[in-house]
């Protein structure tokens, strides 16, 4: 049985005539009326009785006529879902990222591709630096938007590049450091630092050891999300060393300063495995994600 001999027959059973059936599929009527007879001995049962004005349906072929619709309706959408899914227009996104860049980038970049790919569905997975490129490589995200992995991340993991954003200190609105223009590394070194937990973060903590090189930080707390670290700043007893993404995210909450003769800035870009093919609608995001990132 092939999905011809379907359309054949719910053809014939909704013209209930042979002949108007088969003018409608552009085929030979013998051609037509022998196909209907091989789909009814394959199933064993008559589906059509023959009269001298047409064809009417029996029980049987009642039945069978809501079942082929419905297997003919599933195919024509599996044909449909399949070129959209070709076209990037159609199917489910993995994409993991790293706080805050959900809140800057990430809102603005998503915005834009849903106007134009409103039927992929993005799912967004908030992880640590080190779970991002695992899952990477694991096939279990698509892609990432995060920092630059470091040479103990970076393997099996390929790092396109979409911004550089300076660090600043951020600190309470009332913080004696408010006073300064810009805090020097010897200045920060003597402030308790708040941090995001390092299990989840490592990455950034590699970071934080380079900018503060040869002198350590001060880490007196670790937070385990973006809003305690806001929180924990906003006490006043700590204060924070963030990126300038950060700091175009969370916006008035809190004071900033430059970080003086500080060379570093955070890399930010897509990741995705070396070992995989992005998805057609993937490679959209990441145009998405381009245009605000270098826009």
């Amino acid at each position: 049985m092939e999905l011809r001999h379907l359309r054949y027959f719910v053809a014939v059973a909704e013209a209930l005539n042979f002949t108007k059936a088969a003018t409608r599929l552009h085929v030979a009527q013998p051609a037509l009326s022998r196909q209907v007879s091989d789909l009814e001995d394959e199933l064993g049962v008559d589906l059509l009785k023959r009269t001298s004005h047409g064809v009417l349906l029996t029980e049987e072929g009642k039945l069978f006529l809501e079942e082929a619709r419905g297997i003919l309706k599933r195919a024509d959408e599996s044909v449909t879902r399949v070129r959209a899914l070709a076209r990037g227009e159609f199917g489910e996104l993995q994409v993991g990222y790293v706080p805050p860049l959900d809140l800057h980038i990430l809102p603005r970049a998503l915005a834009e591709f849903q106007r134009t790919t409103p039927g992929v569905k993005v799912v967004l997975h908030d992880r640590g630096s080190d779970d991002l490129c695992h899952e990477l490589r694991s096939g279990m995200l698509h892609l990432a938007l995060m920092m630059q992995p470091s040479e103990e991340l970076i393997t099996g993991i390929e790092f396109e590049e979409i911004g550089r954003y300076p660090f600043f200190v951020a600190m309470a609105s009332g913080h004696s450091l408010t006073r300064m223009k810009a805090v020097s590394l010897e200045t920060l070194a003597k402030q308790p630092l708040v941090v995001l937990d390092r299990r989840r973060n490592s990455e950034f903590h590699r970071i934080l050891k380079r900018v503060f090189a040869p002198l350590h930080p001060n880490i007196a707390t670790e937070s385990d999300s973006m809003n305690s670290l806001i929180t924990e700043i906003n006490i006043g007893k700590c204060v924070a060393v963030v990126s300038e993404a950060f700091k175009l995210a969370v916006g008035k909450r809190l004071s900033y300063r430059k970080l003086a003769n500080a060379d570093f800035s955070m890399c930010v870009g897509i990741a995705r495995a070396k070992n995989g093919d992005l998805p057609p609608a993937a490679e959209k995001l990441c145009g998405s994600i381009r245009k605000v990132g270098k826009g």
